[in-house]
């Protein structure tokens, strides 16, 4: 629990400082100064409660803690003052304070408060399940990683009812926006690394396109220079808090393999590798496989997706599982024409073409990522004894080498 406390006078500051120190699992930092320091040390510190001591000047106006609670509605204002009259309490309660103590604090006043503040945090925190990461990750350029991730983001939205962000991770070139909405971004995920000290929810929210009200995508760099400055620790940041806020987090990965997209992949909950039924696109899938393996990334993590798949072609899906060691997770047909329209009109496929077999693939695999059983268990417990079942239904036995071509055989 992260504790600011400003007050103006510095003999008070010490005294906080002892009586909130009580607790090993709180850090406790002191700021001298008046209204003017609550944003600075809100955007800097982001701290879970401030503490703010103010003198009669300061009652005069609560606007600065109005737009501190707008900026920062996480943040718990308690508000120290000695004068507590009716109108004073009234106007802070407006202003967002949740509770006004007498001042000078009263060491078992302001801890009982403190105290009533984490019991909230901790029913909230344990009451909410913690979101879950799927990232998408092309095997070989034009894969479709990015059509595939972006339309199962805005079913999981309208579909399934999921608070759904994608982060679009492909630093270089990436574009996934423009797959579903044809709004511009405002602010891009190289920005936002710059201001990662503001970090919260409500400045990753204010930093999406906002596709729905309940789907959000924060762009890529415009510039590919400017992904030099994400690093590994910023996408730390925002998936862990993502993780707090929203139910599915969607990673949209570039193909370079590189210490951000690695971090990315970490924290993914099921890594979905996207190719198509190609001999250069199974060659490079398999090098691909190899690489997270090697990143000690477990069976049940990596799921296959194949893309504009057509029974009958010269390569089956056969050969593919045998030559990469894994179970096709699932095919997605092969629909040119509708795709093209819906990734050249922004529009995802599902508003475009409903009755599209790319459309129902792509409403199955989003059923299938959050359907409960009747047995009661959770939608992710289901999901993963569902891959389970899928992997032990056939036997796959892995291609050693790529030396030997894969079979033409028909299906």
């Amino acid at each position: 629990m992260k504790i600011s406390i400003v007050s103006l006078n510095t003999k008070h500051l010490d005294e906080m400082r002892r009586f909130t120190e009580v607790d090993i699992n709180r850090d406790v930092k002191v700021f001298p100064g008046g209204m003017e320091m609550l944003a600075p040390v809100a955007d800097q510190f982001h701290p879970d409660i401030l503490i703010f001591e103010c003198d009669e000047q300061d009652l005069t106006d609560f606007s600065a803690l109005s737009r501190l609670n707008l900026r920062h509605p996480d943040i718990t204002v308690i508000l120290l003052s000695n004068i507590q009259a009716s109108e004073t309490l009234l106007s802070a309660m407006r202003a967002g304070v949740r509770e006004v103590l007498p001042s000078p604090a009263n060491r078992e006043a302001l801890n009982l408060a403190i105290s009533r503040v984490e019991e909230k945090r901790m029913l909230q925190n344990s009451a909410r399940p913690k979101g879950k990461v799927f990232a998408f990750i092309p095997c070989k350029g034009g894969s479709g990683s990015t059509f595939l991730s972006t339309n199962l983001a805005y079913n999981l939205a309208t579909q399934e009812d999921k608070n759904v962000i994608l982060i679009d991770l492909n630093l270089q070139f990436g574009d996934a926006a423009l797959f579903v909405t044809d709004h511009k971004p405002s602010v891009n995920l190289a920005e936002v690394a710059r201001q990662i000290h503001r970090m919260d929810a409500s400045f990753l929210a204010s930093s999406l396109i906002t596709v729905l009200p309940n789907l959000g995508i924060l762009a890529a760099p415009d510039d590919p220079v400017q992904a030099m400055e994400v690093t590994p620790a910023h996408i730390d940041t925002l998936v862990n808090l993502a993780r707090n806020h929203y139910d599915v987090i969607i990673l949209d990965i570039g193909r370079a393999l590189d210490p951000v997209s690695i971090k990315a992949l970490d924290h993914a909950d099921i890594v979905f590798p996207v190719l198509q039924i190609t001999l250069p696109f199974v060659r490079d899938a398999r090098r691909l496989l190899d690489v997270l393996r090697s990143l000690g990334y477990s069976r049940d993590k990596i799921k296959l997706l194949v893309n504009r798949y057509e029974k009958g072609g010269e390569i089956n899906l056969e050969d593919v599982e045998k030559t990469l060691g894994l179970p096709v997770f699932k095919t997605i047909p092969n629909s040119f024409r509708a795709v093209a329209a819906s990734v050249n009109q922004g529009i995802p496929i599902a508003k475009l073409s409903p009755n599209n077999p790319v459309t129902r693939t792509i409403q199955e695999l989003s059923k299938s990522l959050v359907s409960e059983a009747s047995s009661g268990e959770s939608w992710w417990g289901n999901l993963l004894n569902h891959f389970k079942g899928g992997e032990t239904s056939k036997k796959v036995i892995a291609d050693p080498s790529m030396t030997r071509p894969i079979s033409s055989t028909r299906e």
